[in-house]
């Protein structure tokens, strides 16, 4: 049995153009059709054939990455929501044709322009202005006017610094500086972050485009229906296993909301969950798929490229934290399946198990993944070694065979995938030149020190604060580009481990996905589910708690992410909080081996929460409390079983 959806694919796409923007590509018909096709396909050509075969300087190489990246952008995406989504106008194609002129504008006078830094021409000023403002644009067509606002206003308070107020004057900048500054350098636009798509991002982001090519998607489904769908609650179970899994090769919360959403939604309903339930348990696990290595999030990649760690390591780092937010949620499913006296799905709901076992193969390009990185295989050849063994694999069998059409369309698939990545990235160039620039960033940081009164819990708090308020209307990697160049430095100030630091800001960035009142993984769930988008958010919000608990354990407690601990450190960590999450689960849920009532769930969150807190004493006043409430729990379920078989 294969695994089927209440949605076909037209709906599906619908669904995530709607909560997802990076989604939102005009469906062109006839020669455009074809040469936009073609021009992603030569993209991911590109980048393939400058990893393998050729090196060039950065000032080459990252203007060619950013020049396929706004000719895409505006070609494949409309200036607003009403534009014409099936046809390109001549304005388009005009700054298509810009975005690659500027671009290419390196290329051709690279000697020049690197000889003359500091001293432009009125021609270079003119390119680099045009520049700046079509990456805002194209930044604002594909991610959202949030992150172009902010630049702008970065862009703004670099030139009017010696009129701002306290702490954030500075005697400013003019524009032939801040132009120069911001593109012809390696400090803006083409900085740190594009240069991380223009290399790890783009290649893993193909590495998901042919994986999903060989349907490993929906064997992600069936893989999940035959471990946890004969469990209690099973299909809710089935979307966090499902979800963990898709988070592997996917960095979109929306995406994989609607992927999996599509059919554990409706199995869920029907098993009897309520639809803000179900649709929550979907996209806090589609949103955690963003934290599960080996590919994590786009944003990893940043983190590591700006702590200057290995990926690796980020990625290890992220292995218990992933495993607890995800525990946190199967646990809360399970209880709630336990209250309402769900069951799991029937035999002939459930797909061959032997069928599926066979496919099993499907998973090596991810298991050669993880072994090459773990071989300290540089994580651009451990993408492009993915990509062939994908290949390689889906060969196996007929039905998994990847023809040329079908490579063909995973590469352009990949590189439309990663247009937003390009967007976002040259866009929070321009705040992260800014920020070098005025050197606001140091002087945020000491703010939001002083703000918190130098305490470490306020400053985490602060920071959680404007993570989330920035996930509101940025995806996770411009989120945390912005948070990271402010907030992880004042935790670095307090004595904050890096890697705990800029974890922080990642969590949060990516938890903003299901928080209220913009919470589009959630509000993409909501529409599968026909349920409310606010209580679906809220209901999200509460399931995730592991998420929202965990980064502050790390930070307190840096053995979570396997820094400057042993095993049995961390052993304990992930035990302690794990008994932690069970007893904050059935406190939230209501229910532990019985319903329990108002006093005895506050006594269960209390206890879950001290046991989760690092320090011996914590943890022995949490296991007394979740001894006790465990205990009565636990009584009164046998005495009501007694009590149905006297009844008998």
């Amino acid at each position: 049995m294969s695994t089927t959806t209440n949605m076909n694919q037209q709906e599906m796409d619908k669904l995530i153009a709607q909560y997802d923007k990076e989604s939102a590509t005009r469906q062109l018909a006839g020669p455009m059709k074809w040469i936009s096709f073609g021009l992603l396909v030569l993209f991911s050509l590109y980048q393939l054939s400058s990893t393998l075969f050729f090196t060039l300087p950065p000032q080459i190489h990252r203007p060619i990455h950013l020049a396929f990246g706004l000719a895409l952008v505006y070609l494949l995406y409309a200036g607003t929501p009403k534009g014409n989504h099936n046809k390109i106008g001549l304005v388009n194609m005009i700054l298509a044709l810009l975005g690659v002129f500027v671009s290419l504008y390196w290329v051709i006078d690279y000697e020049g322009l690197v000889t003359r830094t500091g001293n432009y021409t009125t021609m270079d000023m003119v390119v680099g202005g045009i520049a700046i403002v079509l990456v805002l644009e194209a930044a604002r067509r594909v991610v959202g006017i949030p992150i172009a606002l902010i630049a702008t206003i970065f862009l703004l308070y670099t030139y009017f610094g010696p009129y701002m107020p306290g702490f954030l004057e500075h005697r400013g900048s003019d524009v032939e500086r801040i132009i120069g500054h911001s593109y012809y350098t390696l400090e803006g636009i083409l900085g740190t972050p594009l240069a991380v798509s223009s290399t790890f991002i783009f290649l893993f982001v193909l590495f998901g485009a042919f994986l999903e090519k060989t349907g490993v998607g929906e064997y992600f489904n069936d893989l999940s229906l035959v471990i946890a769908g004969k469990r209690i609650g099973g299909p809710a179970k089935v979307a966090v296993f499902s979800s963990a899994l898709q988070g592997t090769i996917s960095g979109s919360s929306v995406a994989n909301v609607v992927t999996s959403g599509a059919f554990t939604i409706p199995m869920m309903k029907r098993l009897g969950y309520r639809s803000e339930f179900a649709a929550a348990v979907e996209a806090s696990s589609s949103t955690g798929g963003q934290i599960m290595p080996p590919v994590m999030g786009a944003a990893a990649f940043l983190m590591a490229e700006f702590i200057g760690v290995p990926y690796l390591e980020i990625a290890k780092s992220a292995i218990l934290p992933a495993i607890l937010f995800f525990v946190g949620i199967w646990i809360m499913t399970h209880f709630e399946a336990k209250r309402l006296g769900l069951r799991g799905l029937s035999k002939e709901e459930l797909p061959n198990k032997k069928e599926v076992l066979k496919k099993m193969y499907l998973l090596l390009p991810i298991v050669i993944i993880i072994t090459a990185l773990m071989m300290n295989i540089s994580a651009e050849r451990s993408a492009i070694i993915g990509i062939i063994s994908t290949i390689i694999v889906g060969a196996f069998r007929k039905e998994t065979r990847m023809s040329i059409a079908d490579i063909l369309e995973a590469l352009a698939s990949g590189a439309r995938m990663a247009l937003g990545v390009v967007a976002a990235t040259a866009c929070a160039g321009i705040i992260v030149g800014t920020i070098t620039l005025t050197g606001i960033g140091l002087k945020l940081a000491n703010g939001l020190i002083d703000l918190a009164g130098g305490q470490l819990f306020l400053t985490l708090f602060f920071t959680m604060i404007a993570s989330l308020i920035l996930g509101m209307g940025t995806p996770t990697t411009a989120n945390y580009i912005i948070t990271s160049t402010i907030a992880a430095p004042a935790l670095i100030q307090l004595g904050v481990p890096a890697i705990a630091a800029h974890m922080f800001t990642f969590y949060f960035g990516i938890v903003a996905d299901i928080t209220p009142p913009v919470a589009l993984a959630a509000f993409a769930a909501s529409g599968i589910a026909k349920s409310k988008p606010i209580k679906t958010g809220v209901e999200s919000t509460r399931l995730s708690i592991a998420a929202f608990m965990a980064p502050y354990i790390f930070v307190v407690s840096p053995a979570l992410l396997l820094i400057n601990t042993t095993l049995l450190e961390s052993i304990w960590v992930m035990l302690t909080s794990t008994l932690g999450m069970i007893g904050v689960g059935a406190g939230l849920i209501g229910y532990w081996m019985s319903k329990l009532n108002v006093l005895e769930r506050i006594l269960a969150v209390a206890g879950g929460v001290l046991a989760v807190i690092p320090g011996i004493e914590t943890d022995i006043a949490g296991f007394i409390l979740l001894g006790l409430v465990f205990s009565l729990s636990y009584y009164k379920a046998r005495k009501q079983k007694q009590s149905v078989q006297t009844t008998i």
